[in-house]
Order: C-alpha cells, then sequence, then structure tokens
C-alpha cells in the first residue's frame, strides 16, 4: 500500500492512495467465505456451494466492496495521523482518476481531491477587548412579571355590572329600519362578545355600565369595521352576507364574566414556584427576580457571542476557501436542488464555516471539552425556557429531564444542542481570558443595542 499526500495550493490537495493484492487479500477470502455459508443456490443445499463458482459469480462485487471498505479506512487513518485539516469529505479526482476494473485488475489506484481548511489565528488574549452588557433587573419589569403570574393563575367570576375587559353572553336580534325586531332577520343565542375588543369606540361604549338583563342597541358592522370574519362569525352567517350587513342589532345581557387576576399570596407562590418554595410576597419578589437575572446573563451572553463573532471575522479579515471544493460537496449533500439555490446559500456557507473554524480554533485554546451530561444541561435548560413562555416554571425535573431526553432523540435537535453546548463553555471561558468593558443598561437600551446591532459576517 502506497499513500501520497500533495498540496495544489494553500487549500487544496490531492490524496492519493494505490492498494496492492496483498493490501486486500486476506480481506477478500474471509468475505467469500463468510458469504458461502450463507448462500443459498439452486442445486447445492445451504453452505455447499463450491468457492469457485462463488468466486465466478460474485467475486467482483466482493473484491470491490472490500477495496472499498478498507480504502475508506486507510484515508481517514492517513488523514488523522497527518493532522490534516479537511473540509468535508475527500471527492474523486474527476481527471487524474484511472479507470478500474475490479475483475481483471489487481492493483487499483485512487485519487482523490480534498479540501484543506484555511490558515489563520483566531486565539484571544487579554490584548482583546469586548463590551459586556449586564442588564439590570428593573422594580417595574419584576412586578409586571409576577403581574403576569396572577394573570395565568386567575379565574372568572360572573358579574352585575359590565367593565371594559369582560366578557357578555346574551341574544342578539336583527332590527329594522324603525328598530323593531326583523321579521324573520337574524337571532343568535348565547352570544358571547367582548365588547372592549371592538374596533369604534363610539359602539364600545354603549355596553358602558350595562347590568344583566339590560338590552343594548349597536351596529356590529361598525363595532367590527365591517370586518367580514369578525361578522360572519359573530352572526353565524357566511362572508358574503357578512360584506352586505349593515342593521343594528339588540343585544340581550344574560350574563357577564370578568376575568380576576389571582391574589399574590401563598397559592400563587406555590403554584409558580412549587408549594412551600417561597413564605412571603418579599421572598417570592427575590425569587422572581433572581429568575429574571438568569434570564437576563443569557441575553447578555448571546449578545457577547454575537459581538465575539464579528469581531473576530473582522479581525481576521478575508479568507481563501477551496470553493469549487465546497460547492462540489454542498450539490453532493443536496442533490435536489438547483444551481439557483447554490449561488443564493453559498456566500452564507463560507460564513459559517468561517464561524465554525473560529469556534475549533477556540475551543482547543480555551480547551473547551463537552460531554453528554453537558449537552442534557442544554437539553434541560432550553426545555425550561420553552416551558416557562407559557408561564410554567414549577416543572418538576424528572419531567424536564424526560423532555431533554426526547429532544436528544432528534438528530437534527441534538445536533443543534451540542452546538448550542460549545459556544456555552466558549462564551465562559473567553469572558476570562478577553478584556472585559462591562457596561449597565436597561432591558429597553439592551433591546435597542440588539436592534441596531450589525449581524456577524
Amino acid at each position: 500500500m502506497n499513500i501520497s499526500f500533495e498540496n495544489v495550493d494553500k487549500v487544496n490537495g490531492l490524496l492519493t492512495i494505490t492498494l496492492e493484492k496483498a493490501d486486500y487479500e486476506e480481506k477478500v477470502t474471509a468475505a467469500m467465505k463468510d458469504f458461502r455459508k450463507k448462500a443459498n443456490m439452486p442445486g447445492f443445499r445451504p453452505g455447499q456451494v463450491p468457492m469457485g463458482l462463488i468466486k465466478k459469480r460474485f467475486g467482483t462485487e466482493i473484491t470491490a466492496e472490500e477495496v472499498n471498505k478498507i480504502l475508506g479506512s486507510e484515508i481517514y487513518k492517513y488523514i488523522r495521523e497527518q493532522k490534516l485539516n479537511v473540509m468535508g469529505e475527500p471527492l474523486p479526482n474527476e481527471e487524474k482518476q484511472p479507470k478500474l476494473d475490479f475483475e481483471t485488475m489487481e492493483e487499483f489506484t485512487f485519487v482523490f481531491d480534498v479540501a484543506l481548511a484555511p490558515e489563520f489565528d483566531a486565539k484571544i488574549s487579554k490584548k482583546d477587548t469586548l463590551t459586556y452588557y449586564d442588564i439590570e433587573v428593573e422594580d417595574k419589569m419584576v412586578d409586571e412579571q409576577i403581574q403576569t403570574y396572577a394573570q395565568r393563575g386567575g379565574h372568572y367570576d360572573k358579574v352585575e355590572s359590565y367593565e371594559p375587559k369582560d366578557m357578555v353572553k346574551g341574544t342578539m336580534t336583527q332590527l329594522d329600519a324603525e328598530g323593531n325586531a326583523l321579521e324573520g332577520g337574524i337571532q343568535v343565542a348565547d352570544a358571547v362578545m367582548l365588547p372592549d375588543y371592538m374596533k369604534d369606540d363610539a359602539e364600545k361604549a354603549r355596553f358602558a355600565g350595562a347590568k344583566v338583563d339590560d338590552i343594548v342597541t349597536f351596529n356590529p358592522a361598525k363595532a367590527y369595521d365591517n370586518s367580514e370574519v369578525e361578522l360572519s362569525s359573530l352572526l353565524h352567517i357566511t362572508k358574503d352576507e357578512a360584506r352586505e350587513m349593515k342593521s343594528d342589532f339588540t343585544f340581550q345581557i344574560t350574563e357577564i364574566t370578568r376575568y380576576v387576576p389571582s391574589p399574590i399570596d401563598q397559592t400563587l407562590f406555590d403554584q409558580v414556584l412549587g408549594e412551600g418554595a417561597v413564605k412571603s410576597e418579599e421572598e417570592f419578589t427575590a425569587k422572581i427576580r433572581e429568575m429574571m437575572n438568569r434570564e437576563f446573563v443569557g441575553h447578555s451572553d448571546f449578545k457577547f457571542m454575537q459581538d465575539l463573532r464579528a469581531y473576530l471575522t473582522a479581525r481576521i479579515g478575508e479568507v481563501t476557501f477551496p470553493e469549487a471544493m465546497l460547492r462540489r460537496i454542498m450539490k453532493l449533500n443536496n442533490p435536489d436542488k438547483e444551481d439557483a439555490y447554490f449561488e443564493e446559500h453559498f456566500p452564507a456557507t463560507l460564513d459559517e464555516l468561517k464561524w465554525h473554524l473560529i469556534k475549533e480554533q477556540l475551543s482547543d485554546q480555551l480547551e473547551v471539552k463537552v460531554e453528554q451530561p453537558d449537552v442534557l444541561e442544554t437539553a434541560k435548560a432550553s426545555a425550561r425556557a420553552q416551558f416557562a413562555q407559557y408561564g410554567m416554571v414549577n416543572i418538576p425535573d424528572e419531567y424536564i429531564t424526560n423532555y431533554a431526553n426526547n429532544m436528544l432523540k432528534n438528530e437534527q435537535q441534538a445536533e443543534g444542542l451540542v452546538s448550542q453546548t460549545v459556544e456555552n463553555k466558549i462564551c465562559q471561558k473567553a469572558k476570562e481570558v478577553l478584556t472585559l468593558k462591562t457596561k449597565k443598561v436597561t432591558f429597553s437600551e439592551f433591546d435597542e443595542i440588539l436592534k441596531n446591532s450589525t449581524p456577524a459576517n
């Protein structure tokens, strides 16, 4: 066996491997013997087919298969031993690859194009300075978050008099031009409305102070700005009919329902944080502040990694990639895509490759190691964040763990979580190595900074 490598240029290489009969003969013989044990051919008992017939009928295919197995193993062994920083799979050279005939030849030469990663220095030190935004948790935001939990933990009460945001239920009756019930007109029993959501203030005002059993006259078309969707849903008519509907209606109120937020008490504390986690409003407020602080650190770290990417990308400058090879690889991985797709997405692919190579260097420099428990913790954090969006912050750890493990069973999700874990570890270690200029900001200021940020290239 002979393997050689030559640099075509700084980012392209040519890998040549020659296999002689001695390199594969033993494995081919063993594969044929194994195949013979399983072979089932007419006229022969299982496992008793003559070896000569096996070689004649299947020798070429078995030889090709075993040669390709050895080829793959030896290529990646060579790449690993020579520490070649290869991008993507080596691909057969379209010009220098000799023709192969596994039926007549005993020596096989394979020539591969290899894409090499460009060389640049992405290492960081105290000479590198970045701003780190420390988001302040304002009292107002804590109060708003507590009110959000109170709203989610509330209940509905039946009341006698209407106030804004109340829901009314009753019977709707269509009126004629004189204000009398229209004979054969529309009547909707148990109609439900939220007058506060009406678009016309004058129509909305007709319900102010209304009580159960009151009859309110209003115009649905004016109230909902002639919305065909709203009118067809409210009046149980088609959109075509709704388009022509201009009549006034009476609404005889049979029920008024009001949503009442939960009081800030032990029941709410237990509902949000778990039974007995806190015992007072002061402790509850402190815990909510602590939770928001953790969330804001995540926002700050996200921005820090954005800035680190932009900073290192700019510091490194232009990078030469093996574009022809990368285009070949991209097309092989997306055989159903048209050329226009590659033209559109190729620049972004190069940007992501550059960032990937930067992260690899940072991982080596900062000795970042990612193990399965680390990825599971990232998945659990992601699961908690998803539940928190719906106000569910008191989820048992066992349930979170099961949910996270299910996320990791999805290959695409698992890859994303591994990548996120790597970035999380880079972030924490990079903050220790770089010179940080910490800047305190409010959340609204931080939001503006994010909106005005130039995306990393």
